[in-house]
């Protein structure tokens, strides 16, 4: 059996941090949070990475994240999200500056991820090691089957920054603002009203688990999004917009898997601190070394 994947979305620039965050140094001996998914990912039993990344930076990218890095544990690829990777008959807008979206990104991986189970994830975000376990053992269930979808739900407290309102997925709907206020969590609503959810009500963070099949879903359904969606430079192609759509038709089915894994990310600049602090008590409590890499 082929081990499942692990492809890194690390396309994006990180407008809001005002730097290439995927590169920034977190762990003790400058790791960034890359390095701890890759380590979680390889004891969990994940045999590649495939990065997607952009032509602008692959160079700092390649030197950085190699096989060596990694101590030869994990095989390395990569492979390239840029606006021009459209259908044949579709065109870049003269106005568009924005990527396609996180599922334009999966998308990049098509010939290169062929067979096995991949999970995807964002290269800015910390999943922890039980969601890199919980879903490598799903992943392995289902290897050689098609149309077996999973999703890693975590509990909304364990996602939320201390610096400013964030966007959820919130049991398959995308819930704007959600902030912790007067020691509830509430987001905002489309008439600007609050709403309380509960601490542990599950939320996506972007870390989806596929079989092969779901690249042809993607490309069919692209060529129809951009019909739809060619002439908003706003608009992205989401990974739940394609799962949402696949699911509803009854074309596929997706297992929400709970973890009580503490994520964490940098969204915005000053909850690098925070990150850093983290980390460091994770090394304290044995859960990582203090260097990662030989």
């Amino acid at each position: 059996m082929k081990k499942p994947t692990l492809l890194v979305l690390a396309a994006g620039m990180g407008s809001r941090y005002g730097s290439l965050k995927q590169m920034d140094g977190v762990g003790p001996n400058g790791e960034a949070i890359i390095d701890y998914s890759i380590y979680d990912a390889i004891r969990a039993g994940f045999g590649r990475v495939v990065f997607v990344i952009r032509h602008l930076f692959e160079k700092e990218f390649r030197e950085i994240f190699t096989p060596e890095r990694f101590g030869g544990k994990i095989a390395v690829d990569f492979v390239f999200q840029e606006l021009d990777k459209l259908p044949a008959g579709f065109e870049v807008p003269a106005d568009r500056t924005k990527p396609w979206g996180t599922n334009h990104a999966v998308m990049m991986a098509s010939g290169t991820i062929r067979e096995e189970p991949f999970a995807v994830i964002n290269a800015d975000d910390f999943y922890g090691e039980d969601a890199y376990r919980t879903i490598a053992d799903y992943l392995r269930s289902v290897a050689g089957q098609k149309n077996h979808y999973c999703m890693v739900g975590y509990e909304i407290r364990n996602t939320l920054s201390d610096f400013g309102a964030v966007s959820r997925g919130v049991c398959g709907v995308e819930r704007t603002r959600i902030e912790r206020r007067m020691g509830r969590i509430v987001y905002e609503d489309d008439r600007g009203g609050l709403v309380e959810l509960a601490e542990d009500t599950p939320v996506s963070m972007n870390m989806f688990g596929f079989t092969p099949d779901y690249f042809k879903y993607s490309e069919d359904y692209f060529a129809t999004y951009l019909k739809d969606n060619i002439d908003n430079p706003k608009s992205e192609f989401y990974i739940p917009t394609m799962v949402n759509k696949l699911v509803a038709e009854g074309r596929a089915q997706l297992r929400v898997l709970r973890s009580s894994a503490q994520w964490f990310g940098v969204t915005y600049k000053e909850d690098r601190p925070a990150v850093v602090e983290r980390i460091r008590k994770l090394i304290d409590e044995g859960v990582y070394p203090a260097k990662l890499w030989p």
